[in-house]
Formats: C-alpha cells, sequence, structure tokens
C-alpha cells in the first residue's frame, strides 16, 4: 500500500522519483498547494495545516521550464 501522507517536502517528492526535479529555494506553507515545471515535468504539491506533505501529482508538459503557482487554501 502507497503512503500518501510524508512529514518532508523531500519524502514527499523522492515517494515518486521528483526530488532532482524540484527548485531549491521553493518552499509550501501550511495549507498551500504549490506547483511547478521542471525539466518537462509539472508537479503539483499540497502541504495541509499540521504541516504534512500529500504525495505529488506531476504529468509531462510542453510548458516552460520555471512556471509556478500559490494557491492558498482558506
Amino acid at each position: 500500500m502507497k503512503q500518501n501522507w510524508f512529514n518532508t517536502l523531500n519524502d514527499a517528492l523522492e515517494s515518486e522519483g521528483l526530488i532532482d526535479r524540484w527548485r531549491f529555494g521553493d518552499n509550501i506553507q501550511y495549507n498551500q498547494t504549490f506547483g511547478v515545471v521542471s525539466g518537462g515535468i509539472y508537479i503539483t504539491i499540497y502541504r495541509d495545516e499540521r504541516g504534512m506533505y500529500e504525495r505529488p501529482i506531476h504529468y509531462e508538459t510542453l510548458m516552460e521550464d520555471g512556471y509556478s503557482y500559490v494557491y492558498n487554501h482558506c
């Protein structure tokens, strides 16, 4: 059974083999979803109110590297 919640961002990214694609310095606040494009892969990850990181969602994209967005949950 796959684990879906992780204590650290690195653990969450490593669960999908994405640690090398994450930009250094991109941090996720509590109750925030963060998305970024790196190496032709779109990655989105959510951090909940407890500080736990959800398993990232990722897929190939034609978007340019460096694109990012932040969504703050209320």
